[in-house]
């Protein structure tokens, strides 16, 4: 296989893309990348960096005293190398100044949204996102990992448990109801449950509601007190313990962030 590659030269570039870098122990801060990407950082209007493309712009120095993201896999190894960046590894992507760093694998997408918001505007940025077939844009403040990536059912009767939480997240969900749609009892259904999944029912049903009410409020269109409503936290407070619990900070400041990163 051959691949043709033509030099870049002296060209100024709006925006200069690092790519991931496939052995994160590269590279060297005389590396010939590293001081290219240096250069060209001068003339670009911004620089950004996809996974641990990141540690390329750590070490042309680009990323001193910024906040940055990359894969969750590289964090602790990126953290040590540069303790004078802000590594926030939950994050999808971030961006500080004229610099912007995203996570790895389908994070590139988002930052690719993100940057075309930035340029022309929310409207080209979900034309493309529906072209690309995204049934939602991710914010950047949205976390890398999902906690419901580590509840998959195995079994029929608890996915369609699962399915039955979803359609009525607004209503108290108790154990007896859900051990009704799974056909076992409320004992045997608390074991299967747990076992299945690695959570209580009770819990399950609390990560769901949170993962309901954080895209609504990141959505910005219902009121707080809408979305407590409607994921069935009965009411404003109790929410707000729960996303505090769970996500470190409260359902509002949630929503500060969220409107911040659309501006």
């Amino acid at each position: 296989m051959r691949l043709e590659t033509e030099a870049f030269g002296d060209a100024a570039f709006d925006t200069v893309i690092v790519g991931s870098v496939t052995e994160v122990k590269m590279p060297a801060a005389d590396s010939a990348v590293v001081r290219y990407v240096k250069a060209a950082a001068k003339t670009s209007r911004r620089v950004a960096s996809i996974c641990s493309g990141a540690f390329v712009l750590a070490e042309a120095g680009l990323l001193a005293g910024r906040r940055a993201t990359m894969h969750w896999a590289h964090a602790s190894e990126f953290r040590v190398r540069y303790p004078d960046v802000l590594t926030e590894e939950d994050r999808i992507f971030i961006n500080d100044g004229a610099v912007w760093t995203s996570a790895g694998m389908t994070a590139g997408i988002d930052l690719a949204l993100a940057l075309l918001d930035n340029d022309l505007g929310g409207d080209v940025a979900k034309l493309v996102a529906r072209l690309l077939v995204m049934n939602q844009r991710r914010l950047g403040g949205q976390m890398q990992h999902s906690a419901l990536l580590d509840m998959t059912p195995k079994s029929d009767r608890i996915e369609l448990v699962f399915a039955h939480i979803r359609r009525n997240l607004r209503n108290p969900l108790t154990v007896e109801e859900l051990a009704d749609v799974a056909n076992l009892s409320p004992r045997q259904f608390s074991r299967t449950f747990q076992a299945e999944t690695g959570q209580s029912p009770a819990k399950a049903v609390e990560q769901l509601r949170l993962e309901a009410a954080r895209f609504m409020i990141e959505q910005g269109r219902h009121t707080i007190n809408v979305v407590a409503r409607e994921t069935g936290f009965a009411d404003r407070e109790r929410m707000r313990r729960a996303f505090v619990r769970t996500f470190g900070v409260p359902a509002d400041v949630l929503r500060r962030t969220a409107r911040a990163e659309r501006i």
